[in-house]
């Protein structure tokens, strides 16, 4: 029975098959949280909002189910999906639903592929820019109500995340809360690892070229001595 579900072959079609969806779905849940939290609306406002995001919420930890049951590496695919339990097991703290657009960034890395050095620039302004747009959201949720929060608009949020995620910390604003300590944590971590891939990328890159110029040269000399020794 095992060997049934718990296959490759099997698991690669789920995966291939709900990756897109499952990320039109995470932005679909990007707006609404964004409209409830820029809006600071309370249940008793509207509910549609809570409705669709608990709905939203639903599909996740299906989702992490039913993969959970496919993949053939089970303790493996369990650590390095960590962000996708927290999302089924603390449905309460909402901020952390928002890790699930980590799968929009996975998307669009396998997408990009081999064109990565080509397109590098589009790549690291998309992927700064959700980041940001996901830590202003999440740092505004946890701290906006909070009685000594210096984080109370979207603006504040938004100048807080940038200077964070780029490491520079003028400290004007900071969060107070244990929650907002934690997302300031995350996205610390975030932008050192952003950092770290952009400079991978263009030394990689650069190595390349250095190595193609090498080969270039080495051919012009060896062309060079052919047409000397045939001369001579």
């Amino acid at each position: 029975m095992g060997k049934i579900f718990n296959n490759q072959v099997g698991f690669d079609r789920w995966n291939r098959g709900t990756e897109w969806p499952m990320a039109i779905i995470s932005l679909v849940f990007l707006g609404v949280y964004a409209y409830v939290v820029i809006g600071n609306l309370r249940p008793s406002d509207t509910d549609w909002p809570e409705v669709l995001m608990n709905a939203i919420w639903v599909l996740f930890a299906l989702h992490y189910v039913i993969s959970l049951i496919l993949v053939p590496h089970t303790g493996r695919w369990f650590l390095t999906h960590l962000h996708e339990l927290a999302i089924v097991v603390l449905p309460f703290l909402r901020p952390l639903r928002l890790l699930r657009l980590v799968t929009l960034l996975s998307v669009l890395q396998r997408s990009a592929g081999a064109a990565l050095r080509g397109k590098i620039t589009l790549y690291v302004g998309f992927t700064s820019g959700l980041l940001v747009l996901i830590a202003a959201l999440a740092i505004l949720d946890a701290e906006q109500n909070h009685p000594e929060a210096n984080i109370t608009s979207f603006g504040d949020a938004t100048w807080w995340a940038v200077v964070t995620i780029t490491t520079v910390g003028y400290g004007d604003h900071y969060p107070v809360t244990d929650l907002g300590r934690w997302i300031a944590v995350g996205l610390m971590i975030a932008g050192l690892g952003l950092i770290g891939s952009v400079t991978a990328t263009l030394a990689s890159w650069f190595v390349e070229k250095v190595r193609e110029a090498a080969q270039e040269h080495d051919s012009a000399v060896v062309h060079e001595q052919a047409t000397s020794q045939a001369e001579g």
